[in-house]
């Protein structure tokens, strides 16, 4: 049997692919368990430098299986939050290395929230999003409630769990949900590409920058500032940094080695 997620390097990138294809990349306990063991990989190896995350076939990811909770023997609605989707989401924001979504197809309930929970999302012209929850009675999860109005306001965020509505790929890069829309004929190549390049940039330098950026969801200004100051020291600090001058200075391009 195929495993439910494929996990290769390519050079400093690891590319990770959700691999249920047949039903839509929908989650269940295994695949859940299955990438959270990657993302750790990820974190602990030095070589991967970047992170690219996602699916096989025509969909991102339709969120949860339903076939696994409908079971007489089907585990919690707590179960699945707190051993799958929370775990993932953790890791995702706290992986200090840039994560790459390339959404292939719809991203539809928990599959829409892991996706923007990443650093850079870019979607297919043929992607969608879709707050699915509201459909079977349930709220969103996944982070969604904390990410999606951060990134579209709170109004068009409410509306959007609540009727459930899809929106397009390029409705999505419109509100701010997603970075970039990309066309289907290249979309695999440019998306790849992105995350080959964050993985030639000084990517110590952009771990701090993810570490401020989570913090901005909890800081008043002046402790904003003295994160800032604390993680400038610290880039100032890396070879990379000192790399980045002297190249400058050179007037050549900088090699980065992500120290």
């Amino acid at each position: 049997m195929e495993q439910s997620v494929l996990f290769e390097q390519q050079g400093q990138v690891a590319r990770i692919t959700l691999n249920r294809p047949q039903v839509y990349n929908s989650f269940n306990r295994a695949m859940a368990l299955l990438l959270q063991q990657y993302l750790d990989q990820c974190k602990e190896d030095v070589t991967i430098r970047a992170i690219y995350l996602t699916g096989a076939g025509k969909a991102f990811c339709a969120g949860q299986d339903l076939q696994e909770v409908a079971g007489d023997d089907a585990p919690t609605l707590n179960t699945i939050l707190s051993e799958h989707y929370n775990p993932i989401i953790t890791r995702l924001r706290t992986i200090e290395k840039p994560i790459v979504c390339a959404v292939n197809g719809v991203a539809a309930g928990a599959g829409a929230n892991i996706a923007l929970a990443c650093d850079v999302v870019v979607a297919a012209e043929s992607a969608s999003f879709i707050q699915a929850f509201s459909k079977i009675g349930l709220i969103p999860d996944s982070g969604g409630t904390f990410t999606l109005p951060r990134l579209i306001g709170f109004q068009r965020a409410s509306a959007l769990m609540m009727l459930g509505d899809k929106v397009s790929a390029s409705a999505a890069e419109v509100m701010g949900m997603i970075y970039k829309v990309l066309p289907e004929a290249t979309f695999t190549t440019e998306s790849f590409e992105i995350a080959q390049t964050l993985s030639n940039m000084p990517t110590k330098g952009l771990g701090y920058t993810k570490r401020a950026l989570n913090a901005t969801w909890q800081h008043h200004l002046q402790q904003q500032l003295a994160l800032e100051d604390e993680l400038q020291t610290a880039a100032g600090s890396t070879a990379d940094y000192r790399e980045g001058v002297r190249a400058f200075l050179e007037k050549r391009p900088p090699v980065f080695k992500g120290e």
